[in-house]
């Protein structure tokens, strides 16, 4: 019972911060709801094997993906707020302030790869998803995924059409979630 509360409470929370893009399905917030829905729900169906068998193999690899997310997501915004500089765009109203760099930012995990924040996304839920493997979370892994790999796809589109070929050459020379893989 805790856990449909906490579902239900953090869904609301989904909701409202993505208000905007949820109108628009041209927006990569539209599909990001959907990546932060399919992580809540595997952190809260496999919460009660998180402290389980906690030197096994999986659940080793389940915390190195975590801490990794962590540390993505931090090093990520860093980078965004000292080299990205903000402005609003009139074509995209759904975005956050945070996402409407008028830099490319090039440094730091940017060198490497183009989304640092859906890179911890994913990790955060591979991370959950191997602290207890079914049939269900093969299901939601696959879709969480699918929703990151979209909402990726459609920022690029909204980043090419806002910086030009500048995004693109640095589309070339960076990898989309993964350095040096993927």
């Amino acid at each position: 019972m805790p856990r449909i509360a906490l579902f239900i409470i953090c869904t609301l929370f989904f909701i409202r911060f993505s208000w905007r893009a949820l109108g628009n399905p041209k927006a990569h917030g539209f599909y990001r709801f959907f990546v932060f829905e399919g992580v809540l729900l595997l952190m809260l169906l496999n919460y009660p094997y998180w402290f389980t068998e906690p030197f096994s193999p999986l659940h080793i690899l389940a915390w190195l993906l975590l801490l990794i997310s962590i540390f993505f997501v931090i090093q990520s915004l860093m980078m965004l707020k000292r080299l990205g500089g903000h402005n609003k765009r009139h074509d995209t109203p759904e975005n956050f302030s945070f996402e409407n760099t008028v830099n490319v930012v090039e440094e730091g995990l940017y060198r490497y790869i183009r989304h640092p924040m859906y890179s911890s996304l994913l990790f955060l839920g591979w991370g959950a998803f191997f602290k207890h493997i079914t049939w269900l979370n093969i299901g939601l892994i696959i879709m969480v995924s699918g929703f990151v790999i979209a909402a990726a796809k459609v920022e690029e589109r909204e980043n090419i059409h806002f910086f030009g070929p500048v995004y693109g050459d640095y589309m070339q020379r960076t990898r989309m979630f993964i350095p040096w893989l993927l």
